[in-house]
């Protein structure tokens, strides 16, 4: 994440890693973006790139959408901010709330609205600690999330998020969280084991970590459906069945944080109907609004949101809440996002194009480099590896992946790496022309990267 110095200009001191070999790659430093349109930005130097990674995993109906500019402007216009404090609302964010229920499980019936996905993640926290105090469980309170697990950057949703880098010197975790094995078979299945042996495996391996912790001191158990931001990792098949049936018999919440997947990026509405989850509690972002406005949201059953209230009219008053919560602007242009995606199939045009987008990298199969492609929907991912045989990772890992990301540009393509996996995550309204674009680019972008690799040494 970029720091600005005192001029407002990006710190190219931190941000320039130049890479050098044979060939001597170099990266090309920071970029500034001015404009987007559909698919495609542009940065100051007139530029143009394909965003496959639709900006942070979020913009669903693409850039330059006018209809969501009109619907901020009007709204701007109208009432451009007020708080939902108070027993005070608006009618954007009343207007909202019941189309989101309208849209999620049924059993799901209030919202709560944050500005980002870190937010409804740490305020999902509060929350269940304010209802098992409600309910006399003070010892409820420990959460079990994933290693390779993204939940967001805040104190408690940085603590849930299972990623190394996002813990390294900032004291993380800081609630109790437990983190059990990642749910991706390709690096962390035993050999010879198969998908259901494997699911059977992190199914025990939840059991065993509530029976050793004591059911009566764990709250809740949150993942991602697939995780996003730790590579676009799949689960085994099976495996969300077993940990809902665990979760249900030792009375553990089960929450969905559908902040990359919601609103169509699997190819359903929501990625829970895609795995089959029936959450407790739902986190909703990013594609909530496109991005176009920073908005999220906190779907949560009728009981437990009484359960909430009830101990808040004993208390007085429920002690949470952002300035900006449900902000009338963000919940106008999440209404007309929201709209778009559905009057123009965008949900259906998903899983078209993200099998179209499946089937054209899998041509990369045999590539040296390439050892698993792996998706769900318009949501995919490359893993690059040193060897294909043993699936040694590269040393130092990562190094190749950034190469391939900075290169990338190169080539009018923007891709994001996890480490040593290739992330695409396209805008919702992609062709199949452009699909295959994608793919045409990123076959350039490999070839260099054999060539770095090989130039290094790595393989």
């Amino acid at each position: 994440m970029p720091f600005l110095n005192s001029t407002g200009d990006l710190d190219k001191a931190a941000h320039l890693h130049p890479y050098t070999n044979a060939r001597k790659f170099e990266a090309e430093g920071p970029r500034v973006m001015e404009r987007g349109n559909g698919i495609y930005v542009y940065d100051d130097q007139g530029n143009e790139y394909i965003e496959a990674l639709a900006g942070l995993w979020s913009v669903a109906v693409g850039f330059g959408e006018k209809r969501l500019v009109d619907a901020a402007a009007e709204q701007m216009a109208k009432l451009p901010y007020y708080h939902v404090f108070s027993q005070k609302t608006h009618s954007p964010a009343a207007k909202l709330a019941d189309k989101l229920v309208a849209m999620t499980p049924e059993h799901l019936t209030k919202v709560f609205f944050t500005n980002s996905g870190s937010e409804a993640n740490d305020t999902v926290v509060k929350l269940i600690w304010f209802l098992n105090n409600a309910l006399g469980r003070p010892d409820k309170k420990k959460f079990i999330a994933r290693q390779n697990a993204y939940h967001g950057i805040t104190v408690a949703s940085g603590s849930l998020t299972g990623l190394p880098w996002n813990h390294a010197s900032f004291d993380l975790p800081a609630i109790p969280v437990r983190h059990l094995t990642c749910p991706h078979a390709y690096f962390f299945a035993h050999d010879g084991e198969a998908d259901a042996q494997f699911a059977q495996r992190l199914a025990d391996e939840l059991e065993s970590t509530i029976l050793r912790e004591g059911a009566e001191t764990i709250a809740a158990f949150i993942g991602e459906p697939l995780m996003g931001a730790g590579g676009v990792l799949v689960p085994p098949d099976g495996y969300w069945e077993k940990v809902q049936e665990i979760c249900r018999r030792y009375d553990i919440l089960i929450i969905a944080d559908e902040v990359i997947t919601g609103f169509g990026r699997t190819g359903k509405m929501f990625a829970c109907e895609t795995f089959g989850i029936t959450p407790d509690i739902m986190v909703l972002s990013k594609q909530i609004t496109s991005s176009y406005q920073p908005l999220a949201a906190v779907v949560l059953s009728d009981q437990l949101y009484q359960t909430i209230a009830d101990h808040t009219a004993k208390l007085g008053n429920l002690g949470h809440g952002f300035t900006g919560s449900g902000h009338p602007v963000a919940a106008a242009v999440a209404l007309e996002n929201l709209a778009i995606i559905e009057e123009r199939g965008l949900v259906e045009n998903a899983a078209a194009m993200g099998q179209v987008l499946r089937v054209e990298l899998e041509k990369f199969s045999d590539h040296p480099l390439v050892g698993e492609v792996r998706g769900v929907g318009l949501i995919a991912a490359v893993q690059l590896i040193a060897d294909k045989r043993t699936r040694r990772r590269f040393a130092p890992e990562g190094k190749v992946g950034s190469f391939v990301f900075e290169r990338a540009h190169h080539y009018g393509l923007i891709v994001r790496n996890v480490r040593d996996a290739i992330a695409f995550c396209p805008p919702l309204i992609i062709n199949e022309a452009e699909v295959r674009e994608i793919a045409i680019r990123f076959g350039k972008v490999l070839g260099d990267a054999l060539d770095y690799a090989e130039a290094n040494k790595m393989i």
